[in-house]
């Protein structure tokens, strides 16, 4: 928005100056060409009164000498023309010369031994090429005898417009400098609460809902806007509160109700024959009543988790470190391999409740529920500057078509094949949350090749933005010189 406006700005700032500096520089280009005509006017009504005595008398030598001095010191052609268009006095061959070119000539001494003085020339831009000619006539009404005709070259007169031109041009240029130097921190200025409303509603969609605008600075409009936001942000916070609340407690007050159900019925065991159908429903009785138990710890974690809104730098190479021993432990006990190919000292921003938990949710998932002989685990940053890192878990287990990855990032979904499987189908879902509360991304692909060459195995991705690195206090101590 801050080049936008400068975009409106400063073209309105150049059609200003130059809608004042075009008139000007036209009025200052005709002011140059009035002038010269004038001095030419004066000098060709002098030289006709000079020739009109001089015609009179007879006596030529002194006018002749005149005409031919004038056309030495100022370079223009000035000649005596009888009624017949010949020249009678004057440097013949300069003006001959100049005459040539000229096509307004014969017109203006048709017009000059008529009795007709010249008009002033409309050309003026320095552009144009054509010399100034003005005429007087030699006697009055019907006695003219002849005429005084000068050609003026006008490319001084022209030198002169384009210097004026350029100081015009540079007197106009720097208003305009001025404008588009102080455009830029006003412009800054004024949109200094709409980048502050900006940026409140960024951290919000990143997930921090404590954010407020601020509604006591900028204009009227912006701060009835931040008003209504703050308004906005507080109804939802405190529905998403509530929901949490509801969440946790509704969880926290069904527990006891089913620990009580669940001792009941476990009371019952010592009273149920080993082979009778009573014992099998205990045992399917027992089995829900641990689910939902199970359920109920899950929900209140997730009520917990999703209230912890701020991502935080986190260096990948410390969040292994206190769990890959875990993982292959455990990867060894059920018969598994575990493989780890991390570059080292990547920093990405953490999501809440920690990107070990997640990485913890996303092995267990494989163990659990794919079957798999191998697990994976690899990171790597995405090339082309887009500032992420691809964070996969991948197993070559049993994995699950297209149609239901679309779905497993759902609230308690679970696949078909999982329904004996302990779980609540939570777990992916609130991890996916959390990864979009930093910024990032929890997709699920295609894994590692099985061993039968049956298919592929599931891939838990999960893209996460670059972090700048934190230093640490060892860092600090080791940079520190004894």
């Amino acid at each position: 928005m801050h080049r936008r406006l400068l975009v409106v700005l400063v073209p309105l700032a150049v059609l200003l100056v130059a809608a004042l500096g075009l008139p000007l520089s036209v009025t200052v280009a005709e002011r140059e060409m009035q002038e010269t005509y004038v001095n030419r006017l004066n000098d060709v009504g002098r030289f006709a009164s000079l020739a009109e005595t001089a015609l009179s008398t007879g006596r030529t030598e002194a006018l002749q000498q005149e005409l031919t001095r004038y056309h030495e010191l100022y370079d223009i052609p000035v000649a005596l023309i009888d009624t017949s268009g010949a020249v009678l006095l004057g440097p013949a061959e300069a003006y001959e010369e100049a005459a040539r070119v000229e096509a307004a000539l014969p017109r203006i001494v048709t017009a000059a031994l008529a009795g007709a003085r010249s008009e002033p020339s409309g050309e003026w831009a320095p552009w144009d090429d054509a010399a100034l000619v003005v005429a007087e006539p030699v006697g009055r009404d019907s006695e003219v005898v002849g005429a005084v005709v000068t050609i003026s070259d006008l490319a001084k007169t022209r030198e002169l417009i384009l210097v004026r031109w350029a100081r015009l041009a540079g007197l106009g240029l720097l208003p305009l400098l001025a404008l588009t130097a102080v455009a830029w921190p006003v412009s800054a200025w004024v949109l200094r609460p709409v980048r502050k409303l900006d940026a409140a509603t960024s951290r919000i969609s990143a997930g921090d809902l404590t954010i407020r605008a601020d509604a006591e600075a900028g204009p009227i409009e912006l701060r009835r806007l931040a008003q209504s936001f703050n308004t906005m942000m507080d109804a939802v916070e405190n529905a998403a509160q509530r929901q949490r609340a509801f969440v946790s407690d509704a969880s926290h007050q069904l527990r006891n109700p089913l620990t009580s159900l669940r001792l009941a019925v476990e009371s019952l065991a010592p009273h149920l024959r080993p082979d009778g159908d009573g014992q099998q429903v205990y045992d399917v009785a027992v089995d829900e009543l641990k689910a939902m138990q199970r359920l109920l710890s899950s929900l209140q974690a997730s009520a917990r988790i999703t209230s912890m809104r701020t991502a935080s730098p986190v260096d990948l190479d410390e969040v292994l470190a206190t769990r890959v021993d875990r993982w292959r432990a455990l990867t060894a006990t059920a018969g598994q391999t575990l493989a780890v190919d991390v570059p080292p000292g990547l920093w990405l921003l953490e999501p809440p409740g920690g990107l070990g938990s997640i990485l913890d949710e996303l092995i267990s998932n494989a163990l659990r529920l794919s079957d798999a002989q191998a697990v994976e685990v690899t990171a790597r940053v995405v090339p082309g500057g887009a500032g992420t890192v691809t964070l996969a878990v991948r197993d070559d287990g049993q994995g699950i078509d297209g149609s239901e990855r679309a779905q497993a990032l759902r609230r308690f979904w679970r696949s078909p094949r999982h329904q004996n499987v302990s779980g609540t189908g939570l777990g992916l879902a609130i991890c996916a949350d959390l990864v979009g509360a930093a910024g990032g991304e929890l997709r699920l692909e295609e894994g590692l090749p099985r061993p039968d060459g049956s298919g592929h195995g599931l891939a838990a991705v999960v893209v996460l933005p670059v972090a700048p690195r934190v230093a640490s206090p060892s860092d600090a101590s080791a940079s520190t010189p004894v």
